[in-house]
């Protein structure tokens, strides 16, 4: 059995992460680059992108950019990248 989808959530996003949660992803936290490494997908709220080099991070996931975004659309996408 495959494990759950792991999922890196930038702090400012609670509310997306207690969502992803609630679906059955393993949710952690985004605070620092290296916390990206691992997983499947990575949250961040696009307000800091280019101070904190998001652009630049390194992970073999998806990034979504949640600016402008509800709880449920986010999750939504994150449901879109893994149904297939």
């Amino acid at each position: 059995m495959k494990s759950m989808r792991r999922i890196a959530v930038e702090d400012t996003l609670s509310d997306v992460a207690q969502e992803l949660k609630a679906k059955g992803y393993e949710v952690v936290s985004l605070q620092q680059e290296s916390d990206g490494d691992g997983c499947d997908c990575c949250v961040v709220s696009g307000q800091d992108q280019n101070v904190m080099g998001m652009q630049d991070a390194t992970t073999q996931g998806s990034v979504i950019n949640a600016d402008g975004m509800t709880a449920d659309q986010v999750c939504e996408q994150v449901d879109s990248r893994y149904q297939q």
